[in-house]
């Protein structure tokens, strides 16, 4: 193998607000291992930023631990989960096949076989950075528990408040109706097959409201949307931010229930079958609709990571949903 095989580049974050891409030594694979060149990455706008901006409670560290990750949350780390490459190295069946891994940015990595997941067919590489997003929209409906003809409300039209979107969309008779501050995010619901609505317009009474935009304001308009004794999931991590709350108006009266969901866990009602492998299979299984392409919004070389981080922690490029990094 050629020398340059041996050494990898990898993103590292420098919190709060900094990265820089490094190079270092890559070991070669030992048995049932792989050698993954990377493809493509891409950027979770959500808990991503927290860690890039350094708002990890140190309550949680160790918890929020990525795959693979190096360093400390305090920095530098490298951080991400959503690598998709091709084995170079590793078992007869694996190699030469596309992966996708939960793995930081990084354009080669070695880890052990069983932490790779090869696409279906008919999943272009490309799509597949949306899987580990996906992975959290299926456990999110999995704790949600939707029934037939439910009317639905979505908060948050990011990557994750779209996937939910257009995963409950598919339920018969469900009336689904995604609720963002941004008006260009009609025309990807009505892409996804959804409705949209500004939060002074959306629909009220909602048998269930999911909420995914990260921020207060939208815990906030998710409580205003449930019907009585509906159910609030709720999918957004705050970090070190702390969250008020309107509980002293109507959310003893209309009996609400506020639930909480993280992709961590398998939902308690699936959780005796299925594990997290079997999660993200499904997950990619369900990327081979070619609708979900316009849910990647931009892309980038790697070596513009750093900025790319930067531009997207400091809020401009607020249109972005996923953004794909290009090795």
């Amino acid at each position: 193998m050629a020398t340059d095989a041996l050494q990898a580049r990898a993103c590292w974050l420098l919190p709060p607000g900094r990265a820089e891409l490094r190079l270092e030594p890559l070991r070669p694979p030992g048995e049932a291992e792989v050698l993954v060149r990377t493809l493509h990455s891409g950027i979770s706008r959500g808990t991503e930023m927290l860690v890039f901006r350094g708002e990890v409670p140190a309550s949680e560290q160790q918890r929020m631990r990525a795959p693979f990750q190096q360093g400390n949350f305090t920095g530098p780390l490298t951080y991400g989960y959503s690598s998709v490459g091709i084995v170079e190295q590793g078992p007869p069946a694996l190699q030469g096949r596309v992966v996708f891994c939960l793995h930081p940015h990084q354009d080669r990595y070695v880890v052990p076989a069983a932490a790779v997941h090869p696409l279906p067919g008919g999943v272009p590489p490309a799509r597949a950075v949306l899987a580990a997003n996906l992975e959290t929209a299926v456990n999110a409906l999995w704790d949600a528990a939707p029934r037939v003809g439910d009317r639905i409300a979505v908060v948050g039209g990011g990557t994750v408040g779209l996937l939910v979107a257009w995963l409950a969309g598919r339920l018969p008779g469900c009336r689904v109706q995604l609720v963002d501050v941004q008006p260009a995010r009609a025309m990807l619901a009505a892409r996804l097959g959804v409705g949209f609505a500004l939060p002074d317009a959306a629909d009220t009474e909602a048998d269930l409201v999911i909420h995914a935009s990260g921020q207060p304001a939208g815990l906030r308009t998710a409580l205003g949307l449930a019907g009585f004794e509906a159910t609030v999931l709720e999918l957004s991590w705050y970090g070190t931010r702390a969250v008020e709350l309107p509980l002293g108006q109507a959310f003893h009266a209309r009996r609400l229930q506020l639930k909480s969901s993280q992709v961590g866990h398998v939902a308690a009602a699936q959780r005796a079958r299925w594990d997290p492998r079997r999660r993200l299979a499904l997950a990619l299984d369900l990327l081979a609709d070619p609708g979900l392409d316009v849910l990647v919004t931009g892309a980038s070389p790697f070596a513009e990571l750093p900025a790319v981080l930067v531009r997207l922690a400091t809020g401009d490029g607020a249109d972005t949903v996923c953004h794909r990094i290009d090795y």
